[in-house]
């Protein structure tokens, strides 16, 4: 295609909203009339399930729950009064508890103002904070925020140790919907120990935000906790970042987080629009189905040419991957469905792994990110009429061109600067592009029966590791390693092999003798 036609072709499908200043261009994916004329009646379908999940649908069949996140930015959509008023208060008392806070109304026992904030979360309940907080927090905001998203001892006793005697000025955000996730359990247990080593009270620095009623919540109102925060049933983690869990966070880092809903709720207001070429979220899906065959085939690679922006990529890793990734479509059909997400920024990658992108296997689609302001003073000419930003301008501009020339698509989504409402409107935009993609490949993108089985078998090793412990006590002697496990039971030789590895190797009361290149020979022994 020559360049009189490409240039027609980008005027063609480039989408652009006025009100957000947001740009998206999908002219450099190489779909064409007679594919988007097939699709139609899927997008149709597609319009009629978002509309019906947005009115109350049961979304999530395994746990019979709605999937509402879009309401959390338009309370006026909550399919019951009850559901709104609960919406609106939960924003009310975010408010009021930010600004009791800030004022050091609420403060550590010792000092009159919390410093610092401790997230204790796992999946989409650090994901979104993260990325919010690398995006948007200010370089002095009032209040500095960590994060602890696993359950590493080491790099919990990073973040603690960064701390320091910090610990004693920061709040605490325990964050769980059901309070039995076992990462988020060990990291508040983790921290509850470090505050009682330094002679502190834990319930006078925690806030929960978790489900009503639930393990955590309980616990929270037993203890007497400075406040609990709901997390709701119809909102997933993944989706969670406009609900308590990103917007408490969000706020007392001094982040606009009236901005960032507003933000989103304009998008999504854009995205219901019944029009393919009218509606931005519906040309992602359309892009995505084109590149990867509507079977998940080229991989999809994020490049944020910002750095602010640094963990979108990461951020979107997840919303897709969780969402798309499912073996089973709705009709119970085996198909292995999936989009597979990575990245990282311009132009740091384009010394990382372009090279391979431009020339190597053709197994991906790209999506830059562009930020059309450099920054937000004016900037010096590192060249005669060039500055740093144009540069990066260039190096963007530069890699969309010589990756298309040698085949390879692209999408490129704008915005004018890094805002907490372009921030709100961006979250929006992929939220509802991975539902309409989930509609046209008939899967169900709420649901996450992978992550369970994962859950339920990392709790079987940890049951067999009681029980080893148990069997090489009570055996009062060595035992081998084949022994000991026909004592425990099952043929698991092999997971025993790496428990009391790792038990041994930790002093967490087991002995192992022998080589361990050649497990044959291990006798096991309480130490």
């Amino acid at each position: 295609m020559d360049a009189a036609a490409l240039w027609q072709r980008y005027q063609d499908w480039l989408y652009f909203h006025e009100g957000l200043g947001v740009y998206l261009d999908v002219s450099r994916m190489r779909f064409d009339d007679d594919f988007v004329a097939k699709l139609q009646p899927k997008f149709e379908k597609a319009f009629q399930d978002m509309e019906a999940l947005e009115a109350g649908a049961i979304a999530n069949p395994d746990e019979d729950r709605m999937v509402g996140h879009y309401w959390l930015r338009n309370p006026e959509l909550a399919p019951t009064p009850e559901l709104k008023q609960d919406i609106v208060e939960t924003l009310e008392q975010i408010h009021t508890f930010v600004r009791d806070v800030h004022s050091g109304k609420i403060h550590p026992p010792n000092a009159t103002r919390f410093t610092d904030i401790l997230s204790i979360g796992i999946g989409g309940s650090a994901l979104g904070p993260q990325f919010v907080a690398e995006a948007l927090a200010g370089v002095n905001p009032p209040m500095a925020i960590h994060f602890i998203d696993n359950t590493d001892p080491a790099g919990i006793d990073r973040t603690l140790t960064e701390l320091g005697d910090r610990l004693a000025t920061t709040l605490v955000i325990n964050i769980s919907k059901s309070g039995g996730t076992p990462e988020a359990r060990n990291g508040m247990l983790e921290v509850k120990n470090a505050y009682e080593r330094q002679g502190l009270h834990f319930f006078s620095y925690a806030v929960a935000t978790t489900g009503k009623g639930s393990n955590l919540d309980k616990l929270a109102n037993s203890e007497g906790w400075l406040a609990t925060f709901p997390m709701h049933d119809w909102v997933g983690g993944r989706t969670s970042e406009m609900s308590a869990v990103g917007l408490l966070p969000a706020a007392l880092q001094g982040i606009d987080i009236d901005a960032m809903l507003a933000g989103a709720r304009e998008m999504d207001e854009a995205t219901r629009v019944p029009d393919l070429k009218r509606n931005p979220a519906a040309l992602l899906a359309l892009s995505w189905y084109h590149a990867g065959n509507g079977k998940g085939e080229k991989d999809m690679v994020v490049l944020p040419y910002k750095d602010s922006l640094l963990l979108f990529s990461r951020y979107l890793q997840q919303l897709v991957m969780e969402s798309l990734g499912k073996e089973k479509d709705l009709a119970g059909n085996t198909v292995y469905q999936g989009i597979a997400v990575y990245g990282n920024k311009g132009s740091t990658d384009q010394h990382a792994y372009v090279q391979q992108l431009r020339e190597g296997v053709p197994n991906f689609f790209m999506t830059f990110i562009e930020v059309l302001r450099d920054r937000q003073k004016n900037s010096i000419e590192v060249e005669p009429g060039v500055t740093s930003g144009d540069y990066l301008s260039g190096l963007l501009q530069g890699t969309r061109q010589a990756l298309y020339e040698n085949h390879r698509d692209s999408i490129t989504v704008t915005i004018p600067d890094v805002n907490s409402r372009t921030v709100g409107a961006l979250i929006a935009l992929y939220e509802r592009a991975v539902g309409l993609y989930a509609s046209l490949v008939n899967i169900n993108a709420y649901h996450q029966p992978g992550v369970e089985a994962g859950k339920k078998a990392a709790a079987a090793v940890l049951d067999l590791q009681r029980r080893v412990v148990q069997v090489v006590q009570d055996a009062g002697e060595p035992l081998s390693l084949a022994a000991l496990a026909e004592k425990v039971g099952g043929d698991q030789a092999e997971v025993i092999y790496k428990i009391v590895r790792h038990l041994s190797f930790n002093q967490r009361g087991i002995k192992v003798s022998g080589n361990f290149s050649n497990p044959d020979s291990l006798t096991v022994a309480a130490s």
